[in-house]
């Protein structure tokens, strides 16, 4: 840019953070996807290489994180993740390159093996640093709370009927499934 130029218009930077937020926003619902979906590669890839995550007892780097997440989800026999208030705060001198994100979720943890506290309902926050790297926004750092941890008692649970497609945690679930079929049927997508 030369210094002639006119520096960005406010309509340009508020763009620019729509953009940068939304980029943001779907590396956090690809995370809980990967998570829920039991779906290593997709987690991984939310992650920079040398990102660090603090998350419940662990704390360590992003491959470390992986093998560790999915040792305790491989006790659950399903998760679900919901996220609600994002809140996205581009770094004010450098907003094209860093920002913080701050998450808060409910996560449902579902397991059938008899032990009631595999049934757990919990909120919680992630604290997260995005860093903007070769153009991909991708957690450099994050910090996962609990809030608080309710156990659900299964009995009260609908345990679904006959018919109805239930999620599953591999490349059969339904969204993949659904997906490769509709792809097939429309060769323009």
């Amino acid at each position: 840019m030369s210094r002639d130029a006119a520096p960005p218009a406010p309509a340009d930077d508020a763009l620019a953070a729509l953009v940068v937020e939304r980029a943001i926003r779907d590396t956090i619902f690809r995370y809980c996807r990967g998570v829920d979906r039991m779906d290593r590669e997709l987690v991984r890839g939310c992650y920079h290489p040398d990102a660090r995550d603090v998350h419940g007892s662990f704390e360590g780097d992003v491959d470390a994180f992986v093998d560790w997440v999915f040792r305790v989800l491989a006790r659950y026999d399903a998760t679900m993740h919901f996220v609600g208030n994002l809140l996205v705060e581009p770094h004010p001198a450098r907003p094209r390159e860093l920002a913080r994100a701050e998450t808060y979720g409910i996560a449902f943890h579902r397991g059938d093996r008899g032990d009631p506290a595999r049934n757990l309902v919990t909120g919680f926050r992630y604290l997260d640093r995005f860093e903007c790297r070769e153009g991909a926004w991708r957690i450099a750092r994050r910090v996962a709370t609990t809030e608080w941890v309710r156990v659900d008692v299964p009995e009260q649970c609908w345990p679904g009927r006959d018919g109805v497609l239930l999620g599953r945690r591999d490349r059969g679930d339904g969204v993949v499934v659904g997906i490769e079929k509709a792809d097939a049927r429309d060769p323009a997508v």
